[in-house]
């Protein structure tokens, strides 16, 4: 760029400005304004930050400072395993929680044992949680209905078995030595009930998530006016191959899974993700393999960063300015995606960031904090009507509420480009 703008000078000098295109003049000024705030903001930022934004109308890059350096990301991390699951698996696919019985119904009793088989689905619990939270409809009361609506039983004479071998039993990611933490906002499990929570303020675990999970269960049997004895059996194991489908419920659409991620920054829905990728596409419910596969999705864009979890909390995690506005760059036309981000002094993670500026409304994207990571990634509306999309990457900060705030002028400045 630096070499276009000297070529622009020499070529004005020697034939004058009637040589040049109508309005190349005041786009170059219009440029030349941005780099200039922008540069300013920079250095507020310090020198372990990097930004890139690029004119998606024109293809031009406006701005790029540092922009090929690894950085933390944080939670800009989610987008690429959004994205990922979003390609992989459909913006339509759901995920399902399952009943599968071993036995036979006489009389409207079920003889034999029941198996509840997790999917991964992150919404799955109880109704008022999810009235809470979600509003999904991926309730355990919603799947006894659907049981008995297809089974007609009414009493159980037998077993109750929960099973969560669709993922492996790390309940947390990597940074954390693979156990759960209040970090991760839930316990990593693929029948999760109630995120593996054990009170409301989610500072406590269930010790033993799918066990807790097939409890609540004959819970909602019993609740629902199904006979189940006090001391039947409940335990945990695996859904055996012979066992035939009595019921299901399923998940919101991916589409809206994604939402649920990206906009409030929800690291325990990245990270389930993450696993059911590994489980759908890479042979094992686990980090390791959902990130792989987000590794193998992202080459496939052109970009190599370095990642071990799905949400940003691990410092293992390495991504460039260039390398996040490639991604948004594929997924710009992609509605299930774009609207998956907070809109700026609107919702999620910045509903109280740019108000009052240009960029309230007018940018979406996703943010992300460690203790000394600030970081900002998304699309702009400019003033101009062209689709500006950056990435600001801020590393070694004291104080990451004041890199948001330079990040959301910035955003502000993007939004005001008139080239």
């Amino acid at each position: 760029m630096r070499g276009f703008l000297a070529v622009l000078a020499t070529t004005g000098a020697l034939f004058g400005a009637l040589s040049a295109p109508a309005g190349a003049q005041s786009t170059g000024a219009a440029q030349r304004s941005l780099q200039r705030a922008l540069h300013g903001a920079m250095q507020e930022a310090g020198r372990y930050s990097g930004a890139y934004v690029v004119d998606m109308n024109t293809g031009r890059a406006l701005f790029s400072q540092a922009a090929t350096r690894p950085r933390l990301p944080a939670s800009v991390e989610k987008v690429y395993t959004t994205s990922t699951a979003l390609v992989r698996l459909g913006a339509n696919t759901r995920l399902a929680t399952g009943v599968f019985g071993s036995g036979t119904v006489s009389g409207g009793t079920w003889h034999g044992t029941l198996y509840l088989r997790g999917g991964g689905d992150p919404t799955f619990g109880s109704r008022s949680y999810d009235h809470y939270a979600y509003n999904s409809g991926a309730t355990v009361q919603q799947l006894v209905a659907n049981l008995i609506a297809a089974t007609g039983i009414h009493a159980i004479q037998g077993r109750i078995v929960g099973d969560e071998s669709y993922f492996d039993s790390l309940r947390g990611t990597p940074p954390y030595g693979d156990n759960a933490s209040t970090d991760i906002e839930g316990e990593l499990s693929a029948l999760a009930y109630d995120r593996g929570l054990a009170n409301e303020q989610g500072t406590a675990f269930q010790s033993r998530p799918a066990l807790f999970a097939a409890e609540q269960f004959a819970a909602a049997l019993r609740a629902a006016g199904v006979k189940v004895p006090n001391g039947i059996p409940i335990y945990t194991g695996t859904t055996p191959s012979s066992a035939q489908q009595l019921g299901l419920v399923h998940s919101p659409k991916i589409s809206w899974l994604i939402h649920l991620t990206n906009s409030p920054s929800d690291n325990f829905f990245a990270e389930m993700l993450l696993k059911g990728i590994g489980a759908k596409f890479g042979g094992a419910g686990s980090t390791a393999a959902g990130a792989a596969v987000v590794r193998s999705q992202l080459a496939s864009f052109g970009i190599h960063p370095k990642l071990n979890d799905g949400s940003g909390l691990s410092r293992s995690d390495q991504t460039t300015p260039q390398q996040v506005v490639t991604v948004l760059e594929k997924m710009a036309t992609n509605r299930a995606f774009t609207s998956s981000l907070a809109i700026g002094g609107e919702t999620g993670t910045l509903v109280d960031e740019m108000r009052g500026t240009a960029a309230q409304r007018n940018c979406i994207g996703k943010t992300g904090t460690l203790h000394d990571v600030a970081s900002l990634a998304g699309y702009c509306t400019a003033r101009d009507g062209h689709k500006l999309v950056f990435a600001f990457l801020f590393n070694r900060l004291g104080n990451p509420d004041a890199g948001h705030l330079i990040e959301a002028n910035m955003a502000a400045t993007v939004a005001k480009y008139d080239g």
